[in-house]
């Protein structure tokens, strides 16, 4: 096991060391245990959103070419700064490796399989296309499986045509490398998984297994930021500063204003306190290019103005109440004068940088020295990295929210952060919108790593899409609505005898409170004449989700009804007496079974059986792929 000892040596931390055994362990010797070197399989590693996934990818690698895996694949975002900062960590923790870059393929030819080979790729078609003939030709493959490791895995690599029945290229490329090799495991990596499992069962991108591994103690991320109560860090501004402050005739906003104090005393406390000469401010208030010019102007603009009236009383004011914000978390801050002559000093000598990241600006900077302000909007998400990130103002918004992309921008997420001088400026309905991703994304983890794949549900608010629609077959997708009454027009009950018993106890009176597993097992005892029209299977799980929700007591409410007369085929089975019942519930699982008679003549068989009707509470929308 020397790759893998190796690797785990040149680690610092042994928190990180653990987890990377943890993982690779789980792999090779539960979902790998068998692998034949003969077949293609899936798997999904899934993390939190920069909480070290590329170290984890780096450990499955060399826990893999210990057991004779010689080629490996790690495709990265079609972000060429991704791709060249993988490069050079490869490089840096693989000494035993040939490693290639994308015009490495004299290297990769000269390396004869000498060395096991890492290549790292963007998922850019002329290269995936490239470097698919490049390993064909040189016909290293015969007799070797492959090993591909795809970083955002759900972010390009999955079919946006799937719904036209076409397939788009960069999906048909990576299948199209993938079937060079006779064997093949492919690992998927993200802290977004819902892309990837919402996928086909027939899908060659769907996983077969998942791993989860949990960030570190120093992480700061979506319980930090978005807990119930607000956390300390959040600054609130104003609803509609969102729209002022992208328009050119007006001066710079209050909150955006608050924000740029807050990040100059950070910056001089950062500097008296030589702990180092780096500090990021990101600003993230749309997908426009125009208004991320727009906001640039004015902070530069601001800056100047500060510059000009450092000695205004008023101003001064300003940086002590931020200040004074600040020292409530850290009491050991620099004192103000020290930090307000700093300040002075940081504007005189122009050491704050406005930097605007977007497509057409320069997406190669790096930002691991000085004290940048950047302003941008989509190139802000996957891939880009920002050290000693302690300043955010979020304003983006959008008329239907998708959660795996507004998760992406969650860059303030991650270990270098001083959690006592962070602070994250967004509008209350905003910060509101992240709470509730943050529970679904609790929910969802919890649920993964409690039963696997297995009937696997998304949970999101009513208003909020898992994904973008252009990578989930909308014919296979199968939507469960809170706050709808859902019932079986023609349910079978296995055990009649059972179902009775499990109800005995319960009278006709009123509504019952009972725990929602018990819910379930009265679910799991019926099913339909019809697979189209009931399966409980759907509502085991998506009660199973409720249940690891943040607001749940994991408790729902059961009303009994016997001896009712329905005739088969009856568009509705509520009477409208118990479906205001079960409106006046409208937070809780609602389960109403009826007992019916089951007479001939209204269309059943002549036997009595139960009847379910299900309401999930308001909401709420679950996703699952049929």
């Amino acid at each position: 096991m020397k790759f893998l000892e190796n690797y785990i040596n040149s680690i610092k931390y042994e928190e990180t060391k653990q987890t990377i055994l943890n993982v690779t362990g789980e792999i090779f010797e539960k979902h790998l245990a068998d692998y034949n070197y003969q077949s293609n399989v899936n798997g999904l590693l899934l993390g939190e959103v920069q909480s070290g996934k590329t170290g984890q990818m780096f450990g499955v690698v060399a826990a893999a070419a210990d057991r004779d895996f010689e080629i490996f694949i790690v495709l990265t975002t079609d972000n060429k700064r991704l791709q060249e900062q993988t490069f050079k960590r490869a490089l840096d923790v693989f000494s035993e490796f040939c490693i290639c870059g994308e015009n490495d393929e004299l290297r990769f030819k000269m390396n004869k399989m000498r060395k096991p080979v890492i290549i790292v790729l963007k998922k850019n078609t002329s290269i995936l296309k490239k470097w698919r003939n490049i390993i064909i030709n040189s016909k290293f493959l015969d007799g070797r499986s492959l090993f591909i490791i795809d970083d955002e895995a759900d972010a390009a690599s999955l079919n946006t045509k799937i719904n036209k029945n076409e397939v788009s290229t960069i999906n048909r490329n990576i299948a199209d490398i993938r079937n060079t090799a006779v064997s093949c495991i492919y690992l998927q990596v993200t802290a977004t998984p819902q892309a990837v499992l919402l996928q086909t069962e027939g899908s060659e991108f769907k996983p077969e297994f998942i791993i989860y591994f949990p960030p570190g103690k120093a992480y700061l991320g979506g319980d930090f930021f978005f807990s119930k109560p607000e956390s300390y860090c959040i600054r609130y501004v104003n609803d509609e500063e969102i729209k002022d402050i992208k328009k050119v005739d007006t001066e710079i906003s209050e909150g955006l204003a608050s924000a740029v104090l807050n990040f100059l005393i950070v910056c001089a406390h950062i500097k008296l306190s030589e702990t180092g000469e780096v500090c990021n401010f990101l600003i993230h208030p749309s997908v426009r290019v125009h208004e991320h010019k727009i906001i640039a102007e004015k902070i530069g603009e601001f800056l100047n103005d500060l510059l000009q009236n450092t000695d205004d009383t008023e101003l001064k004011n300003n940086f002590e109440y931020e200040w004074k914000n600040l020292y409530t978390t850290k009491p050991e801050i620099k004192k103000f004068p020290e930090i307000y002559a700093c300040i002075k000093d940081l504007l005189f000598n122009t050491e704050i940088d406005i930097i605007t990241l977007n497509s057409k600006s320069d997406a190669e900077r790096t930002f691991d020295t000085g004290f940048n302000i950047v302003v941008g909007g989509n190139t802000l998400g996957r891939g880009v990295t920002f050290p000693n990130l302690q300043t955010v103002y979020y304003s983006r918004t959008a008329k239907v929210p998708q959660a795996d992309t507004f998760w992406q921008h969650c860059r303030m997420f991650g270990y270098d952060r001083d959690r006592a001088l962070i602070r994250l400026f967004m509008p209350p309905f905003i910060h509101k919108l992240f709470q509730e991703l943050n529970n679904s994304q609790a929910v969802l983890i919890k649920h993964l790593t409690e039963h696997g794949l297995e009937n696997n549900q998304l949970m999101y608010i009513d208003g909020i899409r898992p994904t973008r629609k252009n990578v989930i077959k909308s014919s296979c997708l199968c939507l469960i609505t809170g706050g709808v009454n859902y019932f079986s027009a023609f349910p079978i009950n296995p055990d009649l005898e059972k179902l009775d018993n499990l109800l005995s106890a319960y009278t006709e009176k009123s509504v019952i409170d009972v725990p929602l597993h018990f819910i379930e097992q009265l679910l799991s005892n019926i099913s339909s004449e019809d697979n189209n029209d009931w399966n409980s299977i759907n509502f085991i799980n998506a009660i199973r989700m409720i249940s690891k929700s943040e607001n749940n007591n994991g408790r729902g409410k059961l009303l009994v009804r016997r001896d009712r007369n329905i005739s088969k085929g009856t568009g509705t089975m509520l009477s409208p007496d118990d479906r205001n019942t079960v409106s006046d519930y409208s937070n809780d699982v609602f389960l109403v079974m009826y007992r019916l008679t089951g007479e001939a003549r209204q269309g059943w068989s002549g036997k009595p059986f139960w009847m379910p009707n299900i309401r999930l509470p308001d909401g709420f929308v679950f996703y699952k792929m049929e």
